[in-house]
């Protein structure tokens, strides 16, 4: 009987006589396919941010779980996510200050021009009268 383990880096190992045999051949993280060029770990953004997991989390508008399993390699963050860290890994000032601001919503924009359109008609109205 064969008793196999999965590592917590997703690796398959073969248990036999107490030692592990990998029954797949490793492959570096830039040699993954569709990989593209290396991007430098989550950790060590987060550690170069100095920000607790919680808070880099909360900066990217993600589950602290996520930084997490990207951490611990059981996941890797894909489309928008790694573009983003591929930019926060160039300038996170930059990316966390345009994250930080919020736009206002159009809905309260109309409701604040309406607002005081009805304050200059009673002003007018005042006027007037």
């Amino acid at each position: 009987m064969q008793r196999l383990r999965l590592k917590a880096d997703g690796r398959i190992v073969e248990l036999r006589d107490g030692q592990e045999f990998p029954l797949v051949p490793t492959m570096t993280p830039a040699a993954q396919p569709g990989e593209g060029a290396a991007m430098p770990a989550v950790r060590d953004l987060r550690r170069r941010a100095q920000l607790t997991q919680l808070e880099f989390a909360a900066r990217l508008g993600v589950p602290v779980e996520t930084i997490r399993n990207w951490e611990q390699g059981k996941r890797a963050p894909r489309g928008p996510a790694r573009a983003l860290l591929a930019v926060i890994a160039h300038s996170p000032e930059t990316v966390f200050a345009a994250l930080a601001t919020e736009p206002s919503p159009a809905k309260s924009s109309v409701e604040k021009s309406s607002v005081e359109k009805s304050l200059v008609d009673r002003s007018l109205v005042d006027a007037l009268s």
